[in-house]
């Protein structure tokens, strides 16, 4: 498996090397649409319920795809969590959460790791569109087995990054969003490829 400072490595030549080269602000512009979204949505109660599971699925099919071919950022991307299976989509991201919630009721700990034990479903159901939910949470539960500890590093490195960006009246913290999301399909992709080298999507 690849170590974290080289997929940390990757996603800042993939966002163009800069906090201010095109890339980067490009996907910063996608953190911010999908940040509104998500927000005008708390408007409605059940709006982030419904909107959860597309939001996510729309930001890792535009950071897989950065990654992987490195092209401009497709904006139409933004809504493809509604039109491909969006029962499969919303499914997953309500039921994600809800088993993540429920397995933090029996302490933190617990939940922490059924957090990153499905932490790969919704890039393996963006790999297989409509893929049925459940099926997903089994596949990442079993890809991540030896590989939760390494993810749990690689976010936590991040922290001081968004410390240093909240510092910066909070809005450093949307520069660091999109370098933190490149990294984590950046991770997704190096165990895809050592999972499955014959359909790695890369």
């Amino acid at each position: 498996m690849v170590f974290n400072s080289e997929l940390r490595a990757n996603a800042r030549k993939q966002l163009g090397g800069g906090i201010f080269k095109t890339p980067w602000l490009m996907m910063l512009l996608v953190g911010l649409i999908l940040s509104v979204v998500s927000g005008a949505s708390a408007a409605i109660y059940v709006g982030p319920i419904l909107l959860a599971g597309a939001i996510d699925y729309a930001l890792v099919r535009i950071t897989v795809k950065r990654a992987v071919t490195e092209q401009e950022v497709d904006f139409g991307d933004l809504i493809v969590g509604f039109k491909e299976n969006f029962g499969q989509v919303f499914l997953l991201g309500f039921l994600k959460g809800l088993f993540t919630a429920l397995w933090s009721l029996l302490f933190v700990i617990p939940g922490i790791v059924k957090f990153y034990a499905y932490g790969m479903a919704t890039y393996l159901q963006q790999k297989e569109p409509g893929k049925d939910w459940k099926v997903c949470l089994d596949e990442s539960q079993a890809m991540m087995k030896g590989h939760k500890g390494q993810l749990f590093c690689l976010d936590l490195s991040f922290i001081g990054w968004y410390i240093v960006g909240a510092i910066c009246f909070g809005i450093g913290v949307f520069f660091v969003i999109p370098y933190h999301a490149m990294a984590r399909a950046n991770f997704y992709l190096a165990l895809d490829a050592e999972k499955n080298p014959q359909t790695a999507s890369v």
